[in-house]
């Protein structure tokens, strides 16, 4: 039998094809930024959402890693 919801992946998926349109709407200097963001919402498809329950915990999780990620490179750099 199909699942009669989506799963948190295909949350997650459609989550971050919201943002990539959201984006769009930005001032052309803030896109990329929107961009990325939906970018990042991908990055953790499973590790993430093996513990998470609600697609937007997932997306967020998954941004915020990779925010502090980056943080942590530029801080090794100086």
């Amino acid at each position: 039998m199909g699942r009669t919801f989506p799963s948190v992946l295909q949350g997650v998926n459609s989550t971050a094809d919201r943002w990539a349109r959201s984006a769009r709407a930005l001032k052309r200097e803030d896109q990329k930024y929107g961009e990325r963001l939906a970018e990042l919402a991908k990055q953790h498809s499973s590790e993430a959402f093996v513990a998470c329950d609600d697609p937007l915990e997932a997306v967020v999780f998954s941004v915020l890693v990779e925010i502090l990620k980056q943080q942590d490179l530029h801080e090794t750099r100086e």
